[in-house]
């Protein structure tokens, strides 16, 4: 037995740490939450009414947009083309701006459907994102 705070090395190969499934029950769980969230609650023709009578929710659109621009950017084109793996050391401002963008775009949405699910507008925006996330999980 070796002595306390001693790290046994050895010079066989680790153990490899096999990566979690792309589809497990919480992506699932996330996913379907989503569906029943956009069935039952009918998420896009809201969003389709909405987008004609709110400027509010015309300003989270365009950060929105602004947010998934830099996040699109820095996947495709600086990970997937430039081969550039690491570009938030390289390019320390591209995140915390589209952090922004996005809670910023989420407080818009609240406020521009709140007058349509109430104190429910939270969850069901943040049950659409995260079905959402696990969506786009599923494809890289």
């Amino acid at each position: 037995m070796p002595p306390f705070g001693y790290k046994e090395t050895s010079t066989a190969v680790e153990k490899k740490e096999n990566p979690l499934p792309r589809l497990n029950i919480h992506s699932g769980f996330w996913i379907l939450a989503s569906i029943v969230v956009t069935y039952y609650a009918d998420f896009f023709k809201t969003l389709k009414e909405s987008f004609h009578t709110s400027s509010w929710f015309l300003c989270g659109s365009a950060l929105l947009l602004v947010s998934l621009s830099i996040a699109f950017y820095c996947i495709v084109y600086l990970e997937w083309y430039c081969g550039i793996g690491e570009y938030d050391v390289k390019y320390p401002a591209l995140i915390p701006i589209t952090t922004a963008a996005f809670i910023a775009a989420g407080i818009c949405f609240n406020i521009a459907l709140w007058h349509v699910w109430s104190f429910f507008t939270p969850l069901l925006l943040f049950t659409q994102f995260m079905g959402v996330v696990m969506f786009i999980s599923l494809l890289g």
